[in-house]
């Protein structure tokens, strides 16, 4: 399982960009992956890379159809290889659960 925490967002729409946000937040939700949203980005789970690129590209498109000029996309990955991972199970290691 893949873990990736993803925060995407305009740079060009001022200084509260709540609606760009949200409509992100809305294209990860339909993806069906699990995720939870934070304050400064959403930690997702999926199987593979291109799954994950999938909703990337998605969340971007998004923006772009608003019309947005400049998108900043941070990207993280975690590709645990040897076991399973989720997002449950790094909290639980953390004794956030």
């Amino acid at each position: 399982m893949i873990i990736a925490s993803l925060a995407i967002f305009p740079t060009s729409e001022g200084a509260s960009v709540s609606r760009y946000v949200k409509e992100v937040i809305k294209v990860i939700d339909e993806s069906g992956l699990k995720s939870r949203t934070g304050g400064m980005n959403t930690t997702i789970e999926a199987p593979d890379l291109e799954t994950l690129f999938k909703v990337i590209q998605k969340a971007h498109a998004a923006l772009v159809n608003m019309g947005t000029k400049r998108i900043h996309i941070d990207l993280n990955v975690d590709h645990r290889l040897d076991k399973e991972a989720s997002i449950d199970s790094k909290l639980r290691t953390l004794g956030k659960s």
